[in-house]
């Protein structure tokens, strides 16, 4: 055998070769999928970051809270004076004394028997409240009328333990809407003569009232040198010509009545079915209830 054959054989043996050579080149790997990488967080760092939140310096350390004691904001608040916003911002400018000294510390606690003076007025703790009265007939705002006909007091006994007070005056034959409160500053404001709240009356007298009188009526009259301004007068509807509606601004029940005198006619009933936007509506005769937050700013806003 020549070395030719040989060398034959020998490739020959490498081309049938279970692994046949291929000059393709091969196709890349898929990639793994990678999920997010994890952040090493410093724990030493977030400790110290921690602790600078969590402590902060010059604090004076939290006292217990004593019995009766108020945040001076809501002690402002519930004076009326203003609200705990307002109050905390009269708080910082230093108008706010306790005690004769000015405080303007947030959060600073009132003891019961500390006087508190806000804006050059002192502050009484009381909570201002309003209630509604829908009043029944033989009860009056009077306390001089000795023991046939009591007060009108007794029907909201029990309502509050501050010293309410009625706004305006009703006599024992009138009934209706009744507002008590201890706010004697809209107290004063009903009562002025230049309110400008409206309310309104249903009224029975012994006769029908004549057109003309209702239009005489309507024009506005003068009554004991006071001129009375009326903002409507109609007759109810589906009632007989004396039953009356009327409307104006004052709150003396009496200037009604003396109204339809002034033209020769008895009143027989006076009912106030609306008072500054109040209604009786679902507040049976003889019952009371208090006034919401939104009836309180309306009536502030008259």
């Amino acid at each position: 055998m020549n070395n030719k054959e040989g060398n034959n054989k020998s490739g020959g043996g490498r081309a049938n070769s279970s692994r046949p050579h291929s000059n393709k080149p091969k196709p890349a790997m898929q990639k793994r999928a990678q999920g997010p990488k994890k952040v090493k967080v410093n724990t030493k760092v977030a400790e110290v970051a921690t602790d600078k939140v969590e402590k902060k310096p010059n604090q004076a350390p939290k006292r217990p809270k004593v019995k009766d004691e108020i945040r001076l904001n809501k002690y402002i608040a519930n004076s009326g004076a203003c609200s705990r916003r307002d109050a905390d911002i009269y708080i910082t400018s230093g108008t706010v004394k306790v005690n004769g000294i000015p405080v303007t510390e947030m959060g600073y606690m009132v003891k019961p028997g500390d006087v508190v003076n806000f804006d050059g007025a002192t502050l009484t703790p009381e909570k201002k409240v309003y209630i509604l009265l829908n009043k029944p007939k033989n009860f009056t705002t009077a306390f001089d009328e000795g023991q046939e006909f009591r007060n009108v007091l007794e029907l909201v006994k029990g309502s509050t333990t501050a010293k309410i007070g009625a706004v305006g005056r009703m006599d024992k034959n009138t009934t209706g809407l009744l507002l008590f409160t201890n706010d004697t500053d809209m107290i004063r404001k009903f009562t002025l003569p230049t309110n400008k709240s409206s309310k309104i009356y249903h009224v029975s007298l012994d006769k029908n009232l004549k057109f003309e009188d209702l239009e005489k009526i309507n024009k506005g009259l003068v009554l004991d040198g006071h001129r009375v301004f009326v903002e409507d007068i109609s007759y109810i509807e589906g009632e007989a010509k004396s039953e009356i509606g009327l409307k104006l601004r004052s709150a003396n029940v009496k200037v009604v009545r003396s109204i339809f005198e002034n033209f020769s006619y008895d009143v027989l009933r006076i009912d106030r079915v609306s008072f500054a936007g109040l209604t009786k509506k679902n507040l049976p005769r003889g019952n009371w209830r208090l006034l919401t937050e939104q009836e309180i700013i309306n009536l502030k806003n008259v």
